[in-house]
C-alpha cells in the first residue's frame, strides 16, 4: 500500500485558488515595482520592503532607481553615494548588502539575475524567502515565500498555536508552505496574493475577515482567536544605553566621522562619540559634560562647549539616550582619518542616521541657543 506523505498531506489545491482568484479581483496591481519582469526592480523592491512599510519605501524606490537605473549603475557607484540614498530607510545592512549584491550580479551573472532561487539565497541579502519571490516575479519560477506576513495568514488560517520564530515551528511552516503551492500556473498571483491578504486584510491589528477569501478555512476566525494569533514572541526587557555627541560646528560647517562598515549606522556620517553607546543601569545619571572638551580637542581649539537638548533613538535591540553637545572652535586642528566638514546646507542631502539627521536639522533654533 502506498504510503502517504507529508505533502500529500498538507496539499490543499483550494487553498491556492482562493488566493489567485481573490489577488486577481482585489489584490495590489499598481504599486510600481509591479507589472515587470525587470528582476532589478523586482529585487530592489523586495530588499526595500524587508521589514519597511509599503508608503515609506515609495519615495525611496524612485529616487533610487533614478539615480541608479540599472544594477550596472548600482555595482560601479561608491559605496557613499548608495548609502546617502538609502539614509533614512532605517537597516543599513540591506544598503550594503544591496551594493554587495549588485557587483556580484555583474562579476558572476553578466548583470542577469538567475532564476534559480538557490543562487539567489546564495547572494548578499537575500534569504529564501525574498529569493523565491524574485523569482517567481521575474521568471514565474514556482518557489515557496514566507515572510512575516505570510506567517500571520498561515498562523491564523492553520490555527498554530506555537511562536513562529521558533526554529521547528518556522521548518513545519516551510513544508507547509511548498505544499500549498499551485501546480499549474499562477505563481506570480499567488505569491502576491499571500502578500497582499498580509498586509492589507489579515493585519496584526483588526483583521478584515469579512472580506477574507480564506475565512472559511480559517482557524483563528473560527474559534475568535485572531487577536490571540500568530503567537507573539515572549517578551524581553529593552536595553537602555546612552551615548554622547559632539556637535563641532565652525564657518557654517558641522564635523562628520565615517562609521566603521558594520555595526549600529554602518557605512555612515555620524557625529563623533565620546565614548561609544554605554549601558545604561538603573543608577546611571544624564550624561554630563566631563570629558566632552578633551574629546573634541583631537578636532582643534575648543572654545566652548554647551549641552543640547537631548533625544532617544530606538533600535530593533535597544534604546538609546543621545546626548549631543555644541563644540564650538577657535582654530581648527588637521582632520583626523575618517573625518570631513560638511556645510549645513547639505545636510539633508548626506548619508546620516535619521536622529543625526534631525539633530543637525534643529541647529539655529531658539530653542536650542537661545
Amino acid at each position: 500500500m502506498k504510503r502517504t506523505t507529508e505533502s500529500e498531506i498538507l496539499s490543499d489545491p483550494g487553498f491556492s485558488r482562493a488566493v489567485i482568484d481573490w489577488q486577481r479581483a482585489h489584490g495590489r496591481h499598481a504599486l510600481p515595482w509591479q507589472n515587470t519582469r525587470d528582476a532589478y526592480r523586482i529585487w530592489l523592491s523586495e530588499i526595500m520592503l524587508q521589514q519597511t512599510q509599503v508608503a515609506a519605501v515609495l519615495g525611496y524606490y524612485a529616487r533610487f532607481l533614478e539615480r541608479f537605473p540599472t544594477v550596472f549603475a548600482l555595482a560601479e557607484a561608491p559605496q557613499e553615494d548608495v548609502m546617502a540614498h538609502w539614509a533614512g530607510l532605517g537597516y543599513y545592512t540591506r544598503a550594503r548588502n544591496l551594493h554587495a549584491c549588485a557587483k556580484r550580479i555583474v562579476a558572476e551573472y553578466d548583470g542577469v539575475f538567475p532564476s534559480d532561487p538557490a543562487l539567489l539565497a546564495d547572494l548578499p541579502g537575500i534569504g529564501r524567502s525574498t529569493a523565491a519571490a524574485i523569482a517567481a516575479f521575474s521568471a514565474g519560477t514556482r518557489a515557496a515565500i514566507l515572510d512575516g506576513n505570510v506567517k500571520r495568514v498561515f498562523a491564523r488560517v492553520f490555527g498554530i498555536d506555537e511562536y513562529p520564530g521558533i526554529k521547528p515551528v518556522e521548518d513545519a511552516l516551510w513544508r507547509r508552505a511548498d505544499a500549498l503551492l499551485p501546480q499549474d500556473d499562477g505563481i506570480e498571483a499567488y505569491t502576491q496574493g499571500l502578500m497582499d491578504l498580509g498586509a492589507t486584510l489579515c493585519t496584526r491589528g483588526k483583521p478584515d475577515c469579512g472580506r477574507c477569501p480564506l475565512q472559511a478555512r480559517c482557524v483563528a476566525h473560527a474559534t475568535d482567536r485572531t487577536a490571540e494569533l500568530p503567537v507573539r514572541k515572549p517578551k524581553k526587557a529593552t536595553p537602555e544605553k546612552r551615548a554622547r555627541l559632539l556637535v563641532v560646528i565652525d564657518a557654517g560647517q558641522v564635523l562628520l566621522e565615517q562609521r566603521p562598515g558594520t555595526g549600529i549606522w554602518g557605512g555612515l556620517l555620524s557625529l563623533p562619540e565620546v565614548e561609544g553607546h554605554v549601558a545604561l543601569d538603573d543608577e546611571d545619571v544624564p550624561a554630563d559634560a566631563l570629558g566632552v572638551p578633551e574629546a573634541a580637542a583631537r578636532f582643534g581649539s575648543v572654545d566652548d562647549c554647551e549641552a543640547l537638548l537631548p533625544l532617544q533613538h530606538v533600535f530593533t535591540h535597544y534604546r538609546l539616550h543621545i546626548h549631543p553637545f555644541r563644540i564650538g572652535l577657535r582654530a581648527r586642528a588637521a582632520l583626523p582619518a575618517g573625518c570631513q566638514w560638511l556645510a549645513l546646507a547639505d545636510v539633508d542631502a548626506a548619508a546620516l542616521p535619521a536622529p543625526v539627521k534631525k539633530l543637525l536639522g534643529q541647529l539655529g533654533q531658539p530653542s536650542l541657543f537661545g
